[in-house]
């Protein structure tokens, strides 16, 4: 990671005078290909809620000088809401043995420094020391590689997961609604990537 640039980590409510930072990143990154998030700044802050509530949870923000320009998040998934939890259930993993990965966004200007192996890099450490953790796991939105809203030159984070040793599960699926620009509320099929999680050395 460039030098310039500084990893915070918040646990729990210690991420509370950030998360207006972290609900603007998100309504800003998650509205470009493939989110295309219509995002407001209420349904953001009852979102993290959730993550500011939970005393296992974990914000990773990158800052530049006191800008924060990438977030990333985890918690036990038993703290998050129902949702996420029912697909590991339905594959017979149990719900206090994962660790969930929420979202990683960075602003474009700074991706390709590292910044995002950084964030799995924290999470996972985090994750780890809590002790009682098997899995780590985060979900992606599907989206038609012939969608014709895909931009020309998208590259997927695909290939990058796999080598943090992430494998999808395609039986794995959750549906969730959000808004998109010009089109309201649609549901979307997210899908999750699972990685077992070494015991701490």
């Amino acid at each position: 990671m460039d030098s310039a640039h500084a990893i915070g980590l918040f646990r729990g409510p210690e991420i509370v005078p950030h998360l207006d930072d972290v609900a603007r990143l998100r309504i800003a990154v998650f509205g470009d290909w493939p989110y295309l998030y219509q995002g407001d700044m209420g349904y953001e802050r009852d979102y993290l809620a959730a993550y500011a509530q939970s005393k296992d949870s974990l914000f990773v923000l990158a800052f530049d000088g006191g800008q924060v320009v990438g977030a990333s998040t985890g918690l036990p998934l038993a703290d998050d809401a129902a949702a996420f939890s029912q697909p590991f259930v339905t594959a017979g993993i149990a719900v206090p043995d994962v660790f969930y990965f929420g979202e990683s966004v960075l602003l474009p200007r700074y991706r390709g420094r590292g910044i995002g192996h950084a964030f799995f890099d924290h999470r996972e450490q985090h994750a780890r020391a809590l002790g009682r953790f098997r899995w780590t796991a985060f979900c992606s939105v599907d989206r038609d590689a012939g969608d014709p809203r895909r931009p020309p030159h998208h590259r997927g984070n695909e290939a990058f997961w796999q080598k943090r040793g992430y494998a999808r599960q395609p039986d794995m699926t959750m549906l969730l609604p959000w808004d998109e620009a010009g089109e309201g509320e649609v549901i979307h099929a997210l899908t999750f990537w699972l990685r077992p999680l070494e015991p701490k050395a």
